[in-house]
C-alpha cells in the first residue's frame, strides 16, 4: 500500500534450520566474507565516511520532520520489555531514535562509519553507548560480532533506518543475516529503506557524492524474509527533504522479527 501513512499487515513465514546428527543447522549464517567484494569493503567505505563527516548536523536540518522514522521508532519501544537492550545501525546524530528509545527506557548501543556522526550522537543521547564500527564488523568473528574481539553481545531488538542503502545490493542480504545473528530468538528489527531500484548509484547529498541502493517494495520483501525474518506490519511515506539539494523520496518502514 503506498502514500502517505499507509499500513499493511503481513503473515510472516516460518523459517529454521534442520537437524542434522543432533545439532541445528543455521540457514541464516551470513558467510559475510562470501561476499564477491568483502576484501574492498574498508576501502570503499571511507568516501562515505568522509561524506557524513562534512554533512554534520546539516542532516538534521534537511529532515526536520521524520514522523514515519519516529512511528516506527515507537513501535520498537512499546513492542520492547522495560530495559531491553537496541542497537542502532548507522546511528548519525543519535536523533530522533537514540533519544526516543533512551527516554523510553531502553538501553542503547549505536554504531556508524563517520566520526562526526558520533561526535554529535554523543552529545545528544549522553547515556548511550557508541561505536565507530562498520555493519561488516558485526559478521560472525568480526570484530563487534559474535565471537569477535569486542563482542556487542546479543540484542532484543535492531532498528537500522535508511543505513543498509548505503551498502552495494548484493551485500544487503549478508548484512540482513548479519543483523538476525546479533537478535535473540524471536527479536525485533525495524528497517527503514528508501523505495527504489538502484544499485550502488551515486547520488548528489547535501553537497556531497553518497552511494545508494534500494530495492521495490515487493523484492524488498523477499530480500527481508530470505535472510530469515517475518515481516509483521509495514508502513509507507511520502518525504519531501527541506534541502531542495536532496530529492523527495518513498520511506518504508518494516516492522521485522527474527524468525525462529
Amino acid at each position: 500500500m503506498s502514500g502517505e501513512g499507509g499500513r499493511r499487515v503481513h503473515d510472516g513465514a516460518e523459517h529454521g534450520g534442520q537437524v542434522t546428527d543432533g545439532a541445528a543447522v543455521d540457514h541464516y549464517a551470513d558467510d559475510y566474507e562470501g561476499f564477491e567484494d568483502f576484501d574492498r569493503l574498508a576501502l570503499d567505505r571511507s568516501g562515505q565516511a568522509e561524506a557524513f563527516d562534512a554533512i554534520g548536523d546539516r542532516y538534521d536540518e534537511a529532515f526536520p520532520h521524520k514522523d514515519g522514522q519516529v512511528s516506527a521508532g515507537q513501535w520498537l519501544a512499546d513492542a520492547l520489555a522495560p530495559g531491553s537492550r537496541v542497537l542502532d545501525v548507522g546511528c548519525g546524530t543519535g536523533l530522533p531514535t537514540g533519544r526516543q528509545l533512551v527516554e523510553a527506557g531502553h538501553e542503547l548501543v549505536g554504531i556508524d562509519i563517520s566520526p562526526g556522526m558520533l561526535a554529535l550522537a554523543r552529545e545528544n543521547v549522553p547515556a548511550a553507548t557508541f561505536h565507530q564500527a562498520d555493519i561488516v564488523d558485526l559478521r560472525a568473528g568480526g570484530r563487534y560480532g559474535p565471537g569477535g574481539a569486542r563482542d556487542l553481545g546479543e540484542f532484543d531488538a535492531i532498528v537500522a533506518f535508511f543505513s543498509l542503502l548505503m551498502l552495494p545490493r548484493p551485500e544487503i542480504p549478508y548484512a540482513l543475516r548479519a543483523l538476525r545473528g546479533l537478535l535473540r530468538p524471536g527479536g525485533l528489527l525495524a528497517l527503514a529503506m528508501v523505495e527504489a531500484d538502484v544499485d550502488d548509484f551515486a547520488l548528489p547529498f547535501l553537497g556531497n557524492s553518497v552511494r545508494v541502493s534500494g530495492y521495490l517494495r515487493d523484492e524488498l520483501r523477499r530480500v527481508v524474509r530470505d535472510a530469515g525474518f517475518e515481516i509483521a506490519a509495514e508502513d509507507s511515506h511520502s518525504y519531501a527533504p527541506a534541502s531542495t539539494d536532496v530529492p523527495p523520496e518513498i520511506q518504508l518502514y518494516l516492522h521485522c522479527r527474527r524468525s525462529v
